[in-house]
């Protein structure tokens, strides 16, 4: 007969067996721990770091939470909790214009994550560039973003079509070199009666509009022997957005509503992934997003008709400190990390540091971004060395549009004059101010030239409420031009 307390031990012992070989599973065991996960509103981002959930709880016994918030409130909802001292989150997803703000209120990555083939694998421009901030690496990148050209393949590589074009303009049909061949080849695909028109780019405020204007601005602003004047003079922090090639570059974003679909001014980029996925436009500027959504056959007219160029470029760029233009004898390409990919972090004043480290670590490893930059509705672009084998593109494209995908990223991302986003403190500030004025713009209510003086004095005036010189350090040190020390 069994006395209750060798019932009592046998049941202690059993315990102790069961914990012993959970605790085996558990690698590492934060068995207890649940992490809150702030990023946006599903699809993009938060699908990605649901899947990696999945996984990440299975190996380390522990629960990920993921809170979810449209994009417009993420900035006021971190920034708001980060002062407030609140442990809200014990990570948070961003882009990288709002580490500066962020940065003071976030713990530092993990030495230990600098000392893997994983790190060495991140391409340059995001891990030297994006991840740091006053010789802090304080976020992890976990999406590599910037703006691309996409065309329909059948379209561009039609003989008749090729024909027509030679003929009307004097040169060869192919992805446009330039923004001059850019607007003719829109307006000679652009064919209302046919439902088909010739680009789509982003025109609405608060629908990433300031981006799409940036990335024309690239090739006339950002100059290849004066690194950091794109926005700002480096030395002085006087705003240059509304010299000539500023103008140029609103001049050109504004003539695109000819050639666009009707609701143009509506836009977002949300909107114009579906419009190029369905058929309606011969180009459009995006993120990476728009050729994976394209290509899969559940979501796209068009799959396998995806090609993929980098953007225009122009053989004239302003020099902010000549004030003229230079002309190059060659295109000068400025392709635009628009955006810049988001960024993972983890609050200093978390419970779960070390974990949520982890888990990070665990979303940007290369096998859980490597399945998710193939994901369509991940909202996850490369940004890995091996994020462009081109093996693991193939379950999406065909081997055509995958070449064409990956060749078109990766030179721009490894291109010496790539242009990095405006990254400052206040920049939502900056963003917003300049938002009023491009929309007045883009409805004619003002001109191109009164609308980027009337943000240029905005900015002025916000880099002295700011503190000038500390925005010029900012400034400088995100450009850059005087480099971080680890």
């Amino acid at each position: 007969m069994k006395t209750a307390s060798s019932i009592v031990i046998r049941a202690g012992l059993l315990s102790l067996a069961f914990l012993s070989t959970a605790s085996a599973q558990c690698d590492p065991d934060y068995s207890g721990i649940t992490l809150d996960v702030g990023t946006r509103t599903r699809p993009f981002i938060a699908n990605a770091i649901a899947i990696a959930a999945k996984g990440w709880e299975k190996q380390t016994c522990s629960k990920i939470n993921i809170l979810e918030f449209p994009v417009h409130q993420l900035y006021p909802t971190y920034l708001n909790a980060l002062v407030a001292g609140e442990g809200t989150f014990d990570v948070i997803t961003f882009g990288p214009f709002w580490t500066p703000d962020f940065a003071p209120y976030l713990s530092d990555m993990p030495a230990s994550l600098r000392e893997t083939p994983a790190w060495n694998d991140i391409l340059p421009v995001y891990r030297e560039r994006l991840m740091m901030w006053n010789g802090r690496y304080v976020s992890q990148t976990i999406d590599g973003d910037q703006h691309i050209l996409y065309y329909r393949l059948d379209l561009f590589d039609d003989p008749r079509e090729q024909q027509r074009f030679q003929e009307k303009y004097g040169y060869p049909l192919a992805p446009p070199a330039t923004w001059d061949q850019y607007h003719q080849i829109a307006e000679f695909f652009n064919r209302p009666a046919s439902n088909l028109w010739g680009t789509a780019e982003a025109y609405r405020r608060g629908g990433e509009q300031f981006w799409y204007f940036f990335t024309h601005a690239a090739a006339y602003t950002h100059h290849p022997d004066l690194p950091g004047s794109m926005f700002f003079d480096p030395d002085t922090m006087d705003a240059q957005i509304d010299n000539p090639g500023w103008v140029k570059a609103l001049e050109d974003y504004i003539d695109g509503l000819n050639v666009a679909p009707p609701g143009a001014l509506g836009f977002t980029s949300a909107d114009i992934h579906n419009i190029f996925a369905g058929g309606s436009v011969a180009m459009n500027l995006d993120w990476g997003d728009t050729g994976v959504n394209a290509a899969d056959p559940k979501t796209s007219l068009i799959p396998g008709k995806v090609g993929t160029a980098m953007l225009p470029g122009s053989k004239q760029v302003w020099n902010y400190k000549t004030r003229q233009w230079d002309t190059f004898p060659n295109i000068n390409r400025a392709p635009f990390l628009a955006f810049g990919g988001w960024q993972a972090a983890v609050p200093a004043n978390s419970d779960h540091i070390e974990a949520a480290w982890n888990f990070i670590a665990w979303l940007a490893s290369p096998k859980v971004s490597g399945e998710a930059v193939v994901t369509p509705q991940a909202g996850i672009n490369p940004y890995r060395q091996s994020h462009f084998d081109p093996e693991r593109w193939l379950r999406l494209f065909t081997p055509e549009e995958a070449r064409l995908y990956l060749d078109a990223q990766l030179a721009s991302l490894k291109s010496p004059n790539v242009a990095l986003d405006l990254r400052i403190p206040g920049h939502f500030a900056y963003t917003q101010a300049l938002e009023v004025q491009l929309t007045r713009a883009l409805n004619f209510e003002i001109s191109p030239q009164e609308a980027l003086r009337n943000v240029a004095k905005a900015w002025n005036a916000l880099t002295d409420r700011f503190g000038r010189d500390a925005q010029r350090a900012a400034y400088r040190t995100a450009m850059g031009l005087d480099r971080e020390v680890n």
